[in-house]
């Protein structure tokens, strides 16, 4: 069954998970850089984010190192990217902090990026996904590895509108960049 559409605008969600870290020892978790896996992977997700007209018209970042290197390699694939706000209630979020910082997005921000972690990510997109293409949410709910991409749209007046339930889940990709 397909979750009824709302009223207003067709918004669209795009939820992306940072890259692949390194754990360094003696670094702490929010300062950990990407990896080379992660450096190839973050400019595939920009890639894969333009290929399919998913660029946003504003990003909301964590001010996690790894999220913030994914946010500048995956947004230099562009032409001009978007503004981006780093916000330090991405980094660790749950559910609720997450709904808290994307209803916050201006009322007219068609299409909103966020960049950040899971576990947060993931039940976020099962919190907000009243159904899916295909088998986009088992997908999703099975694992939402690093560099993955979700799409969520809805329809909405403004961002607060955004409901637990009132999204269609209409893509989940994980682009990978080849080795060089």
């Amino acid at each position: 069954m397909i979750a009824r559409p709302g009223f207003g605008p067709l918004r669209r969600l795009v939820v992306l998970r940072h890259a692949k870290s390194v754990r360094p020892e003696g670094v702490a978790d929010h300062d950990r850089p990407l990896a080379r896996r992660g450096l190839r992977d973050a400019p595939a997700a920009g890639r894969a984010l333009a290929e399919h007209d998913w660029l946003p018209g504003l990003a909301l970042c964590s001010t996690a190192l790894r999220a913030r290197q994914t946010w500048e390699l995956a947004s230099a694939q562009w032409g001009t990217p978007p503004p981006v706000r780093h916000d330090p209630r991405l980094y660790a979020a749950g559910v609720p902090e997450l709904l808290d910082v994307v209803r916050e997005a201006p009322a007219d921000v068609e299409t909103l990026l966020l960049v950040g972690h899971n576990p947060g990510l993931e039940d976020l997109i099962g919190t907000l996904a009243g159904d899916a293409l295909d088998d986009a949410l088992d997908r999703a709910r099975a694992k939402y590895p690093t560099s993955a991409v979700a799409v969520l749209d809805w329809h909405g007046a403004t961002w607060r509108a955004l409901a637990p339930g009132a999204a269609l889940l209409t893509a989940m990709t994980v682009p990978r960049g080849g080795r060089k």
